[in-house]
Protein backbone atom coordinates (compact mmCIF):
# COMPACT_ATOMS: atom_id res chain seq x y z
CA UNK A 1 0.00 0.00 0.00
CA UNK A 2 1.19 3.34 -0.39
CA UNK A 3 0.14 5.69 2.77
CA UNK A 4 2.06 8.93 0.92
CA UNK A 5 4.37 9.10 -2.47
CA UNK A 6 7.27 8.13 -0.50
CA UNK A 7 5.96 4.54 -0.94
CA UNK A 8 5.09 4.83 -4.03
CA UNK A 9 8.91 6.32 -5.33
CA UNK A 10 10.10 3.39 -3.25
CA UNK A 11 8.43 1.00 -5.58
CA UNK A 12 8.95 2.66 -8.45
CA UNK A 13 12.62 3.72 -8.24
CA UNK A 14 14.11 2.14 -4.87
CA UNK A 15 14.11 5.72 -3.04
CA UNK A 16 13.82 5.75 0.53
CA UNK A 17 10.27 5.90 2.06
CA UNK A 18 9.29 8.76 4.53
CA UNK A 19 11.69 11.63 2.97
CA UNK A 20 9.91 14.42 2.25
CA UNK A 21 7.71 13.63 -0.53
CA UNK A 22 5.51 12.06 2.85
CA UNK A 23 3.98 14.83 2.83
CA UNK A 24 1.64 14.27 0.12
CA UNK A 25 -0.63 11.65 1.42
CA UNK A 26 -2.63 9.40 -1.51
CA UNK A 27 -5.79 9.56 0.02
CA UNK A 28 -5.60 13.76 -0.49
CA UNK A 29 -4.06 13.18 -3.47
CA UNK A 30 -7.02 11.09 -4.88
CA UNK A 31 -9.48 13.13 -3.56
CA UNK A 32 -8.09 16.18 -4.90
CA UNK A 33 -8.13 14.33 -8.46
CA UNK A 34 -11.74 12.69 -7.74
CA UNK A 35 -13.01 16.56 -6.87
CA UNK A 36 -11.30 18.13 -10.11
CA UNK A 37 -12.69 15.27 -11.93
CA UNK A 38 -16.37 15.92 -11.53
CA UNK A 39 -15.71 19.69 -11.54
CA UNK A 40 -14.78 18.86 -15.17
CA UNK A 41 -17.46 17.12 -16.45
CA UNK A 42 -19.49 19.20 -14.42
CA UNK A 43 -18.06 22.16 -16.52
CA UNK A 44 -19.29 20.48 -19.38
CA UNK A 45 -22.57 19.51 -19.37
CA UNK A 46 -23.44 22.77 -17.63
CA UNK A 47 -22.48 23.82 -20.68
CA UNK A 48 -24.35 21.83 -23.05
CA UNK A 49 -27.19 22.51 -20.92
CA UNK A 50 -26.86 26.03 -21.42
CA UNK A 51 -26.68 25.67 -25.35
CA UNK A 52 -29.94 23.64 -25.20
CA UNK A 53 -31.52 26.71 -23.65
CA UNK A 54 -31.82 25.72 -19.80
CA UNK A 55 -30.43 28.62 -18.27
CA UNK A 56 -30.77 32.22 -18.86
CA UNK A 57 -27.66 33.43 -17.36
CA UNK A 58 -27.71 36.01 -14.35
CA UNK A 59 -26.76 39.51 -15.07
CA UNK A 60 -23.92 41.07 -13.20
CA UNK A 61 -22.04 44.51 -12.95
CA UNK A 62 -18.52 44.22 -12.87
CA UNK A 63 -16.37 47.43 -13.11
CA UNK A 64 -13.05 47.58 -15.19
CA UNK A 65 -9.69 50.07 -14.28
CA UNK A 66 -10.99 50.56 -10.51
CA UNK A 67 -7.94 50.66 -7.82
CA UNK A 68 -7.64 48.00 -5.62
CA UNK A 69 -9.94 48.16 -2.32
CA UNK A 70 -9.44 48.24 1.13
CA UNK A 71 -11.49 44.61 1.07
CA UNK A 72 -9.33 43.44 -1.32
CA UNK A 73 -6.05 44.80 -0.10
CA UNK A 74 -6.92 43.13 3.20
CA UNK A 75 -8.40 40.32 2.42
CA UNK A 76 -5.16 39.53 0.57
CA UNK A 77 -2.83 40.54 3.16
CA UNK A 78 -4.92 38.06 5.19
CA UNK A 79 -4.01 35.57 3.01
CA UNK A 80 -0.79 36.09 2.39
CA UNK A 81 -0.02 36.33 7.03
CA UNK A 82 -1.81 32.63 6.97
CA UNK A 83 0.42 31.54 4.01
CA UNK A 84 3.89 32.87 6.13
CA UNK A 85 2.80 32.09 9.41
CA UNK A 86 2.35 28.36 8.60
CA UNK A 87 4.64 27.59 5.78
CA UNK A 88 8.07 28.94 7.84
CA UNK A 89 6.84 26.72 10.63
CA UNK A 90 6.49 23.87 8.41
CA UNK A 91 10.09 23.90 7.25
CA UNK A 92 11.48 24.75 10.59
CA UNK A 93 9.65 21.76 11.73
CA UNK A 94 9.33 19.45 8.90
CA UNK A 95 9.48 16.19 11.16
CA UNK A 96 6.22 17.03 12.85
CA UNK A 97 4.58 18.23 10.08
CA UNK A 98 5.66 14.85 8.16
CA UNK A 99 3.90 12.62 11.25
CA UNK A 100 0.19 14.62 11.46
CA UNK A 101 0.13 17.66 8.59
CA UNK A 102 -3.53 18.26 9.34
CA UNK A 103 -2.51 18.60 13.00
CA UNK A 104 0.10 21.28 11.92
CA UNK A 105 -1.75 23.30 9.42
CA UNK A 106 -5.37 23.48 11.79
CA UNK A 107 -3.12 24.52 15.13
CA UNK A 108 -2.19 27.82 15.92
CA UNK A 109 1.69 27.08 15.87
CA UNK A 110 3.12 29.37 12.88
CA UNK A 111 5.90 31.80 13.02
CA UNK A 112 4.84 35.58 13.38
CA UNK A 113 7.17 37.57 11.77
CA UNK A 114 7.09 35.11 8.67
CA UNK A 115 3.18 35.89 8.24
CA UNK A 116 3.65 39.37 9.23
CA UNK A 117 6.29 40.08 6.16
CA UNK A 118 4.04 37.46 3.81
CA UNK A 119 0.70 39.36 4.97
CA UNK A 120 2.34 42.58 3.22
CA UNK A 121 3.69 41.53 0.40
CA UNK A 122 0.73 39.79 -0.63
CA UNK A 123 -1.15 42.73 0.03
CA UNK A 124 1.21 45.21 -1.77
CA UNK A 125 1.04 42.51 -4.71
CA UNK A 126 -2.51 43.00 -4.78
CA UNK A 127 -2.43 46.73 -4.46
CA UNK A 128 0.25 47.07 -7.20
CA UNK A 129 -1.48 44.76 -9.74
CA UNK A 130 -4.83 46.64 -9.71
CA UNK A 131 -2.98 50.49 -9.89
CA UNK A 132 -1.27 48.91 -12.96
CA UNK A 133 -4.31 48.63 -14.74
CA UNK A 134 -6.28 51.55 -13.47
CA UNK A 135 -7.98 53.72 -15.89
CA UNK A 136 -8.78 57.32 -15.45
CA UNK A 137 -12.32 56.79 -15.51
CA UNK A 138 -13.27 53.07 -14.67
CA UNK A 139 -15.95 51.37 -16.96
CA UNK A 140 -18.59 49.90 -15.87
CA UNK A 141 -20.02 46.50 -17.39
CA UNK A 142 -22.88 44.54 -17.22
CA UNK A 143 -22.56 40.38 -18.38
CA UNK A 144 -24.70 37.44 -18.55
CA UNK A 145 -23.15 34.62 -16.37
CA UNK A 146 -24.46 31.13 -17.00
CA UNK A 147 -23.85 28.07 -14.26
CA UNK A 148 -20.87 26.78 -16.67
CA UNK A 149 -19.03 30.21 -15.84
CA UNK A 150 -19.35 29.50 -12.12
CA UNK A 151 -17.65 26.17 -12.14
CA UNK A 152 -15.25 27.41 -9.40
CA UNK A 153 -17.59 28.37 -6.96
CA UNK A 154 -19.15 25.37 -7.32
CA UNK A 155 -16.68 23.33 -6.75
CA UNK A 156 -15.53 25.02 -3.51
CA UNK A 157 -19.16 25.07 -1.94
CA UNK A 158 -19.22 21.21 -2.84
CA UNK A 159 -15.66 20.81 -1.40
CA UNK A 160 -16.12 23.12 1.60
CA UNK A 161 -19.55 21.45 2.47
CA UNK A 162 -18.99 17.77 1.82
CA UNK A 163 -16.07 17.35 4.03
CA UNK A 164 -17.89 19.54 6.81
CA UNK A 165 -20.65 16.80 5.90
CA UNK A 166 -18.34 13.93 5.87
CA UNK A 167 -16.40 15.24 9.33
CA UNK A 168 -19.65 15.37 10.87
CA UNK A 169 -21.10 11.95 9.74
CA UNK A 170 -17.79 9.87 10.90
CA UNK A 171 -18.12 11.90 14.29
CA UNK A 172 -21.83 10.41 14.50
CA UNK A 173 -20.38 7.27 14.29
CA UNK A 174 -17.93 7.24 16.64
CA UNK A 175 -19.54 9.14 19.62
CA UNK A 176 -16.96 7.94 22.38
CA UNK A 177 -13.97 8.96 20.77
CA UNK A 178 -15.15 12.60 19.37
CA UNK A 179 -16.25 13.26 23.25
CA UNK A 180 -12.64 11.86 24.30
CA UNK A 181 -10.92 14.77 22.55
CA UNK A 182 -13.61 16.55 20.35
CA UNK A 183 -11.15 19.13 18.78
CA UNK A 184 -8.64 16.70 18.14
CA UNK A 185 -11.15 14.61 16.62
CA UNK A 186 -13.24 17.59 14.45
CA UNK A 187 -9.65 18.99 13.10
CA UNK A 188 -7.90 15.67 12.18
CA UNK A 189 -7.16 14.89 8.53
CA UNK A 190 -8.87 11.24 9.38
CA UNK A 191 -12.25 10.43 9.79
CA UNK A 192 -14.57 10.90 6.55
CA UNK A 193 -18.08 9.44 6.11
CA UNK A 194 -18.80 9.60 2.34
CA UNK A 195 -22.25 9.78 2.88
CA UNK A 196 -21.94 12.75 4.89
CA UNK A 197 -19.94 14.58 2.28
CA UNK A 198 -22.73 13.66 -0.52
CA UNK A 199 -25.40 15.40 1.94
CA UNK A 200 -23.39 17.87 3.03
CA UNK A 201 -22.05 19.07 -0.51
CA UNK A 202 -25.98 18.76 -1.66
CA UNK A 203 -26.65 21.03 0.66
CA UNK A 204 -23.92 23.47 0.13
CA UNK A 205 -24.84 23.62 -3.56
CA UNK A 206 -28.59 23.51 -2.86
CA UNK A 207 -27.94 27.37 -1.42
CA UNK A 208 -25.25 28.29 -3.84
CA UNK A 209 -28.10 27.60 -6.51
CA UNK A 210 -30.48 28.85 -5.02
CA UNK A 211 -28.67 32.09 -4.10
CA UNK A 212 -27.96 32.49 -7.80
CA UNK A 213 -31.50 31.78 -8.78
CA UNK A 214 -30.33 28.89 -11.12
CA UNK A 215 -32.75 26.31 -11.53
CA UNK A 216 -31.85 23.38 -9.18
CA UNK A 217 -33.24 19.83 -11.47
CA UNK A 218 -30.63 20.79 -14.78
CA UNK A 219 -27.90 21.15 -12.25
CA UNK A 220 -28.60 18.13 -10.32
CA UNK A 221 -29.01 16.16 -13.26
CA UNK A 222 -25.43 17.24 -14.67
CA UNK A 223 -24.13 16.54 -11.61
CA UNK A 224 -25.35 12.67 -11.19
CA UNK A 225 -22.61 11.04 -13.30
CA UNK A 226 -19.88 13.75 -12.29
CA UNK A 227 -20.63 12.20 -8.72
CA UNK A 228 -20.34 8.41 -9.48
CA UNK A 229 -17.22 8.50 -11.15
CA UNK A 230 -15.45 10.89 -8.44
CA UNK A 231 -17.05 8.26 -5.93
CA UNK A 232 -15.46 5.05 -7.63
CA UNK A 233 -12.11 7.76 -7.76
CA UNK A 234 -12.78 8.69 -4.14
CA UNK A 235 -12.48 4.72 -3.44
CA UNK A 236 -9.29 4.04 -5.10
CA UNK A 237 -7.53 6.85 -2.45
CA UNK A 238 -8.96 4.42 0.28
CA UNK A 239 -7.60 1.51 -1.30
CA UNK A 240 -4.09 2.38 -2.15
CA UNK A 241 -3.98 4.11 1.33
CA UNK A 242 -5.62 1.71 3.47
CA UNK A 243 -7.24 3.83 5.26
CA UNK A 244 -9.74 0.98 6.80
CA UNK A 245 -12.51 1.02 4.41
CA UNK A 246 -12.05 -2.81 3.75
CA UNK A 247 -14.41 -5.68 3.67
CA UNK A 248 -14.82 -8.52 6.26
CA UNK A 249 -12.14 -11.55 6.51
CA UNK A 250 -12.00 -12.76 3.09
CA UNK A 251 -13.42 -16.56 2.74
CA UNK A 252 -11.67 -19.21 0.74
CA UNK A 253 -11.33 -18.60 -2.35
CA UNK A 254 -13.57 -21.08 -4.88
CA UNK A 255 -11.77 -23.04 -7.47
CA UNK A 256 -14.43 -21.24 -10.24
CA UNK A 257 -12.45 -17.43 -9.63
CA UNK A 258 -10.20 -16.30 -12.50
CA UNK A 259 -8.88 -13.45 -11.46
CA UNK A 260 -6.32 -11.79 -9.69
CA UNK A 261 -5.81 -13.48 -5.96
CA UNK A 262 -5.13 -10.10 -4.43
CA UNK A 263 -9.08 -9.01 -6.10
CA UNK A 264 -10.57 -11.65 -3.87
CA UNK A 265 -8.20 -10.91 -0.72
CA UNK A 266 -5.87 -8.66 0.34
CA UNK A 267 -3.89 -7.70 3.29
CA UNK A 268 -3.42 -4.17 3.13
CA UNK A 269 0.54 -4.03 3.66
CA UNK A 270 1.80 -0.91 5.49
CA UNK A 271 -2.01 0.14 5.79
CA UNK A 272 -2.11 4.20 6.88
CA UNK A 273 -5.31 2.64 9.56
CA UNK A 274 -1.68 0.85 11.16
CA UNK A 275 -4.32 -2.17 12.04
CA UNK A 276 -3.37 -5.56 11.85
CA UNK A 277 0.39 -7.77 12.85
CA UNK A 278 3.46 -6.05 12.32
CA UNK A 279 6.00 -6.70 8.72
CA UNK A 280 8.91 -8.83 9.22
CA UNK A 281 11.95 -6.66 8.83
CA UNK A 282 10.09 -3.22 8.34
CA UNK A 283 11.74 -0.11 9.58
CA UNK A 284 9.44 2.59 8.26
CA UNK A 285 6.43 4.38 9.81
CA UNK A 286 3.28 2.34 8.48
CA UNK A 287 4.49 -1.63 9.30
CA UNK A 288 1.53 -3.52 9.30
CA UNK A 289 -0.87 -5.96 7.41
CA UNK A 290 -3.75 -7.63 7.94
CA UNK A 291 -4.11 -11.22 8.62
CA UNK A 292 -6.11 -12.96 7.57
CA UNK A 293 -6.58 -11.31 4.39
CA UNK A 294 -10.01 -9.37 3.68
CA UNK A 295 -12.49 -8.43 0.75
CA UNK A 296 -10.64 -5.45 -1.04
CA UNK A 297 -14.12 -3.71 -1.00
CA UNK A 298 -13.06 -0.26 -1.79
CA UNK A 299 -11.80 -1.97 -5.39
CA UNK A 300 -15.58 -3.69 -6.07
CA UNK A 301 -16.76 -0.08 -5.24
CA UNK A 302 -14.76 1.35 -7.34
CA UNK A 303 -15.28 -0.86 -10.08
CA UNK A 304 -19.62 -0.53 -9.70
CA UNK A 305 -18.98 3.03 -9.32
CA UNK A 306 -17.05 3.85 -12.51
CA UNK A 307 -20.20 1.20 -14.18
CA UNK A 308 -22.58 3.22 -13.13
CA UNK A 309 -21.39 6.52 -13.72
CA UNK A 310 -21.12 5.41 -17.50
CA UNK A 311 -24.45 4.09 -17.50
CA UNK A 312 -25.70 7.38 -15.74
CA UNK A 313 -23.56 9.79 -18.71
CA UNK A 314 -25.23 7.13 -21.15
CA UNK A 315 -28.80 7.93 -20.12
CA UNK A 316 -28.56 11.99 -19.91
CA UNK A 317 -30.16 12.52 -23.03
CA UNK A 318 -32.70 9.85 -22.66
CA UNK A 319 -35.01 10.47 -19.46
CA UNK A 320 -37.92 12.11 -20.46
CA UNK A 321 -38.27 15.25 -17.62
CA UNK A 322 -35.44 16.84 -15.73
CA UNK A 323 -34.23 15.68 -12.04
CA UNK A 324 -35.01 11.84 -13.48
CA UNK A 325 -31.36 11.41 -13.49
CA UNK A 326 -30.43 12.41 -10.60
CA UNK A 327 -33.20 10.05 -8.80
CA UNK A 328 -31.69 7.44 -10.99
CA UNK A 329 -28.20 8.66 -9.56
CA UNK A 330 -29.50 7.98 -5.91
CA UNK A 331 -31.40 4.61 -6.72
CA UNK A 332 -27.98 2.90 -8.12
CA UNK A 333 -25.93 4.41 -5.59
CA UNK A 334 -28.35 3.35 -2.88
CA UNK A 335 -28.26 -0.06 -4.10
CA UNK A 336 -24.51 0.07 -4.80
CA UNK A 337 -23.66 0.79 -1.06
CA UNK A 338 -26.06 -1.01 0.60
CA UNK A 339 -24.83 -4.47 -1.14
CA UNK A 340 -21.29 -3.52 -0.27
CA UNK A 341 -22.08 -3.29 2.88
CA UNK A 342 -22.49 -6.97 3.40
CA UNK A 343 -18.86 -7.71 3.47
CA UNK A 344 -17.44 -4.04 4.87
CA UNK A 345 -16.11 -3.96 8.26
CA UNK A 346 -18.83 -1.17 10.39
CA UNK A 347 -20.28 -0.24 13.29
CA UNK A 348 -23.65 -1.90 13.45
CA UNK A 349 -26.53 -0.04 15.28
CA UNK A 350 -29.47 -1.95 16.92
CA UNK A 351 -33.22 -0.59 14.74
CA UNK A 352 -36.13 -2.81 15.48
CA UNK A 353 -33.45 -6.00 15.44
CA UNK A 354 -32.16 -5.44 11.99
CA UNK A 355 -28.53 -4.32 13.32
CA UNK A 356 -27.91 -1.92 9.82
CA UNK A 357 -25.06 -0.21 9.53
CA UNK A 358 -25.50 4.14 9.38
CA UNK A 359 -24.08 4.06 5.38
CA UNK A 360 -27.01 0.84 5.15
CA UNK A 361 -30.01 3.02 6.60
CA UNK A 362 -29.11 6.02 4.64
CA UNK A 363 -28.75 3.79 1.23
CA UNK A 364 -32.20 2.49 1.55
CA UNK A 365 -33.60 6.62 1.79
CA UNK A 366 -31.43 7.28 -0.93
CA UNK A 367 -33.22 4.24 -2.55
CA UNK A 368 -36.35 5.08 -1.87
CA UNK A 369 -36.73 9.03 -2.24
CA UNK A 370 -34.98 7.84 -5.49
CA UNK A 371 -37.72 5.54 -6.85
CA UNK A 372 -40.14 8.63 -5.16
CA UNK A 373 -38.92 11.08 -7.20
CA UNK A 374 -38.40 9.34 -10.56
CA UNK A 375 -42.44 8.45 -10.27
CA UNK A 376 -43.04 12.04 -9.58
CA UNK A 377 -40.84 13.26 -12.34
CA UNK A 378 -42.09 10.92 -14.80
CA UNK A 379 -45.50 12.38 -14.08
CA UNK A 380 -45.07 15.72 -15.02
CA UNK A 381 -42.96 15.04 -17.88
CA UNK A 382 -45.63 16.44 -20.28
CA UNK A 383 -45.36 20.24 -18.81
CA UNK A 384 -41.83 20.15 -17.49
CA UNK A 385 -39.24 20.78 -20.48
CA UNK A 386 -36.76 18.46 -20.73
CA UNK A 387 -32.77 18.92 -21.38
Amino acid sequence: MYPDLSYLFHDLFGTQPDNWTSIFKTFGLLLVISILTAAYMLFWELRRKKEEGLFEGEKEKVTEGAPASWAEIVTNGIFGFIVGFKLLYMVQHFEEFQHDAAGVLLSAKGTLWAGIVFGLAFAGMRYWEKNRKKLPKPVEKTLLIYPHDRIGDITIWAAVSGIIGAKVFAIIEDLPNFFNDPIGTFFSGSGLAIYGGLIGGFLGVYWYLRRHKIPFWPVADAVAPALMVAYGIGRLGCHFSGDGDWGIAAAAQPGWWFLPNWLWAFDYPHNVAQDGVALADCVFTYCRHLAPAVYPTPLYETIMALLIGGFLWFMRKRLPAPGMLFFLYLILNGAERFLIEKIRVNIRYDVLGLHPTQAEMIAVAFFLIGAVGMFLMWRKRKVVPHG
